[in-house]
């Protein structure tokens, strides 16, 4: 019987310094989630949302491990590098977030009144979360692009910046329904479409991106992004005059947040984190469309 290709495994998808890196998100993401569900403990949304952090990104560690390893990700009808690159970012700011939260909310330094053993556990997760950002960060910066190399557009920086987008309006999203009272004035609720809009496009960006379909459009991919791009700074630079106007100029809304407004429950606190990501969104954007002058779309790789 005569071989038909190469050798059936791929050990390299083990032994190169990303394939570690894979190895270690695996080891980290297990550990951590299995000490918080053992004993740590987690309740409401945010330890819910920790959790779903640290189980999702262990799922999807492993297929890509899998797939590596066994060449499966040929047989896939995706733009693989483009997929690979999109998960190590998108993860990358997941767990970070979800290192931050679980020990803000859930670490305590005594050991009353959750007890000793308990509080011992929190910090062994708190510590393996962290690490778990640390190698999702390394394979990120490992198979982000290099200056003059061609290679997929997610890993490159204006790919990179697009998952870093669309977290950042998640974020505004979560700030919106926090009862930020948008629905109070026209101009918050344009402000409120300029998010949804460039949030719906970025997102549709990607997916074109990572499904390897950008060949098969009637229009010019790459120059309909970059257009996009410009626009998306231009609709967020309105944003970025218009929300703070009218939440807290005192024609419309409040400079100084309120005396007797509830910690966690305070629309001026909603206020001020959209206004926050807002301008970092702007940021993000501009720096977008300054990169995207010096890439080229390979969808196949």
């Amino acid at each position: 019987m005569e071989s038909s290709g190469g050798p059936y495994l791929n050990t390299a998808a083990m032994t190169s310094p990303v394939g570690i890196a894979r190895l270690l998100q695996m080891v980290f993401g297990c550990t951590t989630f299995s000490l918080v569900a053992h004993q740590g403990g987690f309740s409401a949304a945010y330890g819910t949302f920790c959790m779903f952090v640290w189980t999702f990104c262990f799922a999807v560690t492993i297929f890509i491990i899998a797939c590596e390893f066994t060449h499966l990700h040929s047989c896939l009808s995706i733009s693989w590098g483009n997929f690979t690159a999109a998960f190590a970012m998108l993860a990358t700011l997941m767990s970070v977030t979800a290192a931050v939260i679980y020990p803000l909310y859930f670490v305590q330094l005594d050991c009353y009144p959750i007890g000793c053993e308990v509080r011992d556990f929190r910090i062994a997760a708190s510590v393996f979360a962290g690490l778990l950002f640390i190698v999702y960060a390394v394979e990120v910066f490992l198979t982000r692009a290099k200056p003059g190399q061609v290679t997929s557009y997610m890993a490159t920086v204006s790919g990179l910046l697009k998952i870093v987008q669309a977290f950042v309006a998640c974020i505004i999203f979560g700030a919106l329904v926090n009862d930020s009272q948008y629905s109070k004035y026209v101009a918050t609720q344009w402000c409120v479409a300029v998010y949804s809009f460039c949030f719906v496009v970025t997102v549709v960006v990607v997916a074109f991106s990572v499904t390897g379909k950008t060949a098969l459009l009637w229009f010019p991919f790459e120059r309909s992004v970059v257009i996009y791009t410009f626009g998306a700074v231009l609709l967020y630079v309105s944003a970025a005059v218009v929300w703070p106007v009218f939440c807290f100029d005192s024609k419309y809304g409040s400079p100084r947040r309120p005396g007797l407004c509830a910690k966690g429950r305070c629309p001026w606190d909603s206020q001020l984190v959209i206004a926050i990501f807002t301008y970092v969104n702007l940021l993000l954007y501009v720096v977008d469309l300054a990169y995207s002058q010096r890439i080229r779309f390979v969808s196949h790789l």
